[in-house]
């Protein structure tokens, strides 16, 4: 993805990346006179950068009151090599199944309390809705959301729940917590989760969890859309889609859940992986 605009660059955030970069090529902690004098900066300002970053994990200051890099950007970097590896997973994998060739199918990563779009391999079939990469929707309204979210605590998925249930996206959203919760069982039952109309009305949409080496929560999802007047809950669509996850979920290294990647798991067919989060 391209980072390059025409728009103007926010000079606080150039200053904090400037810094941070300045104290990742460094093999000793700085003090605020050298960074300040390093970047060409005022004291007073390098302070407040550092004093900022510091307090987000970005920057860490030692008992001598210098600087260094913070844990914050592993996390990152952590995340950015997981989503990274997914995408390619992702895009392999879709290749290989042949009831979903004229279908749009999307691997998306939860983002608060929304689902992330990363890629999306469109079908041959019209959609009412334009799926693309960086859109975002509720995560509670989604099938690839429930099915991250059923992986996960209840304390989380209350966390990120509770303030996009008050804001239905049509009328067949789910309209409460103990609603999703009932939706979140079956998803842990059934290895599948379901979005009838609830992000688009005349959409039916079927996700299935991803997971990576020893992770037990889902690191992504996907998922296929369909219009639903045109289409029946079709099983072979549901088998496939739980096969597009197993295969992405076995190139991330996950233990195999059962039936080969490569196969059609019968629908229904619980996942051990989504069974443990209930």
């Amino acid at each position: 993805m391209s980072t390059r605009s025409d728009a103007p660059l926010v000079p606080a955030v150039e200053r904090a990346v400037r810094l941070l970069d300045h104290l990742a090529e460094q093999q000793r902690a700085l003090s605020l006179a050298e960074l300040a004098k390093a970047l060409s900066l005022p004291k007073s300002s390098v302070h407040g950068l550092l004093h900022t970053l510091a307090a987000l994990g970005l920057a860490m200051r030692d008992d001598r009151g210098e600087y260094a890099l913070g844990p914050k950007p592993l996390h990152w970097a952590q995340a950015f090599e997981r989503q990274s590896s997914v995408i390619a997973a992702f895009n392999e994998a879709a290749q290989g199944f042949d009831a979903l060739r004229q279908e749009t199918i999307m691997l998306a990563v939860l983002d608060g309390d929304e689902v992330l779009y990363l890629a999306c391999r469109p079908g041959s079939r019209a959609l009412a809705v334009n799926f693309r990469v960086g859109g975002r929707f509720p995560a509670c309204f989604t099938s690839s959301g429930k099915a991250m979210l059923a992986t996960l605590a209840r304390e989380r998925v209350d966390a990120l729940t509770g303030s996009a249930l008050g804001r239905p996206m049509t009328r067949h959203s789910v309209a409460s917590r103990a609603a999703l919760e009932a939706q979140l069982r079956t998803v842990r039952s059934t290895g599948h989760a379901i979005d009838d109309e609830e992000t688009a009305e005349g959409m039916h949409c079927f996700g299935a969890p991803v997971f990576a080496a020893g992770r037990s929560e889902a690191v992504a999802a996907v998922a296929v859309s369909l219009i639903k007047a045109a289409s029946t809950p079709r099983p072979e669509l549901i088998a496939a889609i739980m096969a597009l996850a197993a295969d992405v979920s076995r190139r991330l290294g996950a233990a195999a859940s059962g039936a080969p990647a490569s196969g059609a798991p019968t629908p229904g067919a619980p996942n051990p992986q989504l069974a443990s989060a209930a």
